[in-house]
């Protein structure tokens, strides 16, 4: 049975059944909407996980989604909320896997492919921190999909983590590339710049409407590789991730002209 906070929005998206409401900040309701369930999903931020393990009975199993945020060096609130979550989970024993995506892209809504390709309409020269060598390893929202349904058909004893991303991982600028091959834009030519430099001009994609807009902690995470193996996510879940060339063709079949 869906649990969500607003009805109104789950019932626009055309979603069958009758969802049980319940907000995470209100203990009593979210008691009383997962007081029955035997196996639990969070799509919910990992900082809830607490919450939601102590609203939920002892003999639950959970599947909980994290993120590969918890692995950087560069935290920040999103990335210390998946660390406490996932700490959380460990120390409560309770039957179940946390999974950490890496980047998503993909889904309906999602600012990670669609808004670099909207970025790479507007220019043909794109700065980036040693030149974009760094490594990126995107996992296509069926991909993420399916894993949660397979983790859910597993019988999990105690607390376990599990990473789920794309086949492989790639530079960042040929990241961009395959975006811009996919989207039907011409390439950008890649230039080398100072991450500080770059983190300071971030802060104008705030005030100019015409670009989409970039964060300095999106720049400085392009300072590390986000690489991992994907092993585990078959030997666990049974999940080989598509590649990413045609997870981006998919992508913008779904959405022609964005």
């Amino acid at each position: 049975m869906p649990v969500v906070r607003d009805f109104e929005k789950y019932r626009a998206g055309g979603l069958p059944g009758e969802p049980r409401i319940a907000d995470l900040g209100d203990g009593f309701a979210l008691d009383r909407a997962l007081r029955e369930a035997t196996r639990v999903v969070s799509c919910a931020h990992a900082r809830h996980t607490a919450k939601i393990l102590a609203s939920a009975r002892q003999a639950s199993q959970f599947v909980l989604l994290g993120s590969t945020r918890r692995y950087t060096k560069w935290l920040d609130n999103h990335g210390e909320g998946v660390r406490s979550g996932e700490a959380a989970f460990l120390a409560s024993g309770r039957n179940g896997v946390m999974l950490h995506p890496t980047m998503i892209y993909g889904a309906a809504g999602e600012d990670n492919v669609r808004r670099l390709a909207a970025l790479l309409r507007r220019t043909p020269v794109l700065p980036l921190p040693n030149r974009g060598r760094a490594l990126v390893q995107p996992i296509y929202q069926d991909d993420v999909t399916r894993s949660v349904v397979a983790a859910l058909g597993v019988v999990w004893s105690g607390p376990h983590t599990l990473v789920i991303a794309g086949p492989t991982a790639l530079p960042y600028a040929d990241f961009v590339a395959a975006v811009a091959h996919a989207s039907g834009v011409r390439a950008p030519h890649i230039l080398g710049a100072p991450a500080t430099l770059l983190m300071a001009g971030a802060a104008l994609t705030a005030v100019l409407p015409f670009l989409p807009r970039i964060r300095a902690d999106e720049v400085r995470r392009l300072m590390e590789d986000k690489a991992f193996p994907v092993g585990p996510m078959f030997s666990e879940l049974g999940i080989r991730p598509i590649p990413l060339a045609e997870g981006l063709a998919n992508t913008f079949r779904r959405a022609p002209g964005d």
